[in-house]
């Protein structure tokens, strides 16, 4: 069988279109697995849940929740500022942990499988008490329940 410049246009088209469609499926399935358990987290600590589902604005309002500038997100739109964002996320990860009567096993969790940590804390039994925020000595939340945001 003799193939021609025709069949390969035609079948490096089929694999583009096939990349692309596969590549919005798979960016839609990741975006509910985040979104999903961010909604229960955001839910128990006292915020809306339509918020987890905003790009960016979730993220935001994530660094609130654990006592942090929501302004780090700005920094993911800077090449490399994703690190910086993401430290200052992991920060508000660990006195949003407390809040749950977490350890640091479950701060490297939420660093190595954040979308597992999310379902451990967004679906889970256990309550969210700010109060063990301020108790353990750390920035409390600037959203949500026990928010308070810091003196200009």
């Amino acid at each position: 069988m003799q193939y021609n410049e025709t069949d390969a246009i035609g079948l490096s088209i089929l694999i583009l279109t096939l990349s692309i469609i596969g590549g919005l499926v798979f960016g839609a399935a990741i975006y509910v697995l985040i979104s999903l358990p961010l909604a229960a987290l955001f839910k128990k600590a006292g915020i809306e849940p339509w918020k987890a589902w905003v790009p960016y604005y979730s993220t935001y309002t994530w660094l609130e929740l654990g006592g942090q500038s929501g302004w780090w997100v700005l920094a993911t739109l800077v090449p490399g500022g994703g690190i910086v964002a993401s430290v200052f996320l992991y920060i508000g990860m660990w006195s949003t942990g407390k809040a749950f009567r977490k350890d640091v096993g479950t701060l490297v969790l939420g660093i190595l499988l954040p979308v597992v940590w999310l379902f451990i804390l967004g679906f889970g039994k256990d309550p969210y008490e700010p109060h063990l925020i301020k108790a353990a000595g750390l920035t409390p939340p600037r959203v949500g329940y026990g928010a308070e945001l810091p003196a200009a």
